[in-house]
């Protein structure tokens, strides 16, 4: 008799495995690309900029006498102090995970693993000084700062500035190799594939720089942000100029009102610019992915790696565009969720942020995957310049804007029987394919003046570029930055606003 297929419950409890089994693919089949992620956002990670946090904060009263009958620190307790995170590894991850079990609170957790390590040295009398005046919020979104700036600075924008190089790599190597542009999928007036290489690099670019001038706020003002156990302690010491250079030390700019949360609007417009590269390079990945089905780019094999097809011998499949494409979606989808959320806090304080600032890393790690698909595809592409040439040769009719456009000019110069000429070109090509001698025929007819036929019957689909191929060299303009970006905030803001009727 045929046996029955096993049910779930015949199965061993993949759960109980160990080494644990990775729930999500970054930490399973993707860990290799986003492992750097790990020493900024992971739970360890957090912990470790907690003890940085608190640590320097110790240094900081100590030293600036902020509480008075308090000594100052020797050069040996500041290294010691600082060896602390320094030191923070499997061994010190496990023991804050102990104490955190006991505690059932992550940042107290904290507090009592920096006390054990001050035991026995002459720092011991002083431990009490540990988060003193500190509410868990204080040391967290100092901690989640320095967190995020290192996973965004040290980790996601190099990524990002090395497939955007290798863009507009691609896009200077082929900026005088012609192609025939697409508008609404259909053939238009052509282009240099360097050109359109060149827009994405052009637009990266300009995210990047506002990406680096994105600031970072932190705060340490107390529960509820009105430093009240500060000046009830201490009533002679200026409290808000030590928050102020305290967290201007951890290299972060000062938030001096907030509620006992510091309020996370930097997150949020973090997320949203980082999203929005993720955009364009999402565009990026469904471009290149359409000139491959064009025969624009061939693919070599050894460079995407392994089997192109299970079954198609003969394939080899754009998966790294697709790849991208796919965790850009994912990446962009957590970025807005926690654009959108962290905003908000009700009233003085509740914990919705404290799963939700967790999640940077699955957002952040998606999009770093999607970057090293894109980077690796992007160097296993060959350039098909004979296939665009065909693709431009069997489209003539797109130099109908030409013809029309020069008519245009000479008409209203006065020279008569170039009436109507939008009309006229419309009627010889649209719908139809027009081949050189049928273009060439035409031209011949309208009666141009010898200068301007004699320059049009020389044009081809394939000179038909206008100033594409010298158009690639403002990738390479020195332009202030502030100034670029406000210009280029301004023409965005003129965009939006065009009206719909604009269909060219």
């Amino acid at each position: 008799m045929p046996q029955e297929m096993p049910t779930a419950a015949s199965f061993q409890t993949l759960a109980d495995v160990e080494p644990a089994i990775a729930l999500t693919p970054l930490d399973g089949r993707y860990r290799a690309q986003v492992a750097p992620l790990v020493d900024h956002l992971s739970e360890a990670a957090l912990n470790r900029a907690r003890l940085v946090v608190e640590t320097e904060w110790v240094i900081h009263l100590l030293d600036r006498g902020t509480i008075p009958g308090l000594r100052t620190l020797t050069d040996d307790e500041r290294a010691l102090l600082r060896a602390i995170p320094a030191d923070f590894g499997a061994g010190g991850i496990a023991e804050h995970a102990a104490i955190e079990a006991e505690t059932v609170h992550d940042v107290k957790a904290v507090e009592y693993y920096i006390k054990r390590r001050l035991a026995g040295t002459s720092l011991e009398p002083l431990a009490e000084v540990v988060h003193i005046y500190c509410t868990s919020e204080d040391v967290n979104n100092l901690s989640y700062a320095l967190m995020i700036r290192g996973a965004v600075h040290d980790v996601w924008l190099p990524a990002l500035r090395e497939v955007t190089e290798a863009i507009a790599d691609l896009a200077r190597t082929t900026a005088e190799v012609p192609m025939l542009s697409r508008t609404h999928g259909q053939p238009a007036t052509p282009t240099t594939l360097g050109k359109e290489m060149a827009v994405f690099a052009h637009r990266l670019t300009r995210q990047i720089r506002r990406i680096e001038a994105d600031e970072m706020l932190g705060k340490i003002n107390g529960a509820t942000g009105t430093f009240a156990a500060h000046a009830i302690s201490v009533p002679g010491t200026d409290w808000e100029e030590s928050a102020r250079t305290f967290v201007e030390h951890l290299g972060l700019t000062w938030n001096p009102l907030t509620t006992q949360i510091e309020s996370h609007d930097w997150q949020a417009e973090l997320y949203s610019d980082i999203a929005r590269a993720g955009r364009i390079l999402h565009n990026l990945a469904t471009d290149v992915w359409t000139y491959i089905s064009l025969g624009y780019f061939r693919q070599r094999l050894s460079a995407q790696g392994g089997t192109g097809s299970s079954t198609m011998p003969h394939k080899v499949n754009p998966i790294r565009f697709e790849n991208a494409e796919a965790n850009l979606e994912i990446s962009g989808a957590l970025l807005d969720v926690l654009a959108q959320t962290l905003v908000t806090s009700r009233l003085q304080r509740d914990l919705t942020d404290s799963t939700t600032q967790r999640n940077a890393a699955p957002a952040l790690g998606h999009s770093l995957l999607a970057i090293a698909n894109l980077k690796r595809g992007l160097a296993g592409l060959d350039v098909d310049a004979e296939a665009m040439a065909a693709d431009l040769d069997a489209n003539w009719e797109v130099l109908g804007e030409a013809v029309q456009s020069v008519m245009r000019t000479l008409g209203i110069q006065g020279v008569e029987g170039l009436d109507s000429p939008y009309e006229r070109l419309k009627e010889l090509t649209r719908g139809r394919r027009v081949d050189g001698e049928g273009m060439r025929a035409f031209i011949r007819d309208l009666g141009l003046p010898a200068e301007e036929e004699q320059r049009l019957l020389a044009l081809s689909p394939a000179t038909y570029v206008g100033y594409a191929p010298r158009l690639v060299a403002h990738l390479d303009d020195k332009t202030d930055d502030a100034a670029g970006g406000a210009a280029d905030d301004a023409a965005g803001r003129a965009a939006d606003g065009a009206p719909d009727g604009d269909r060219r």
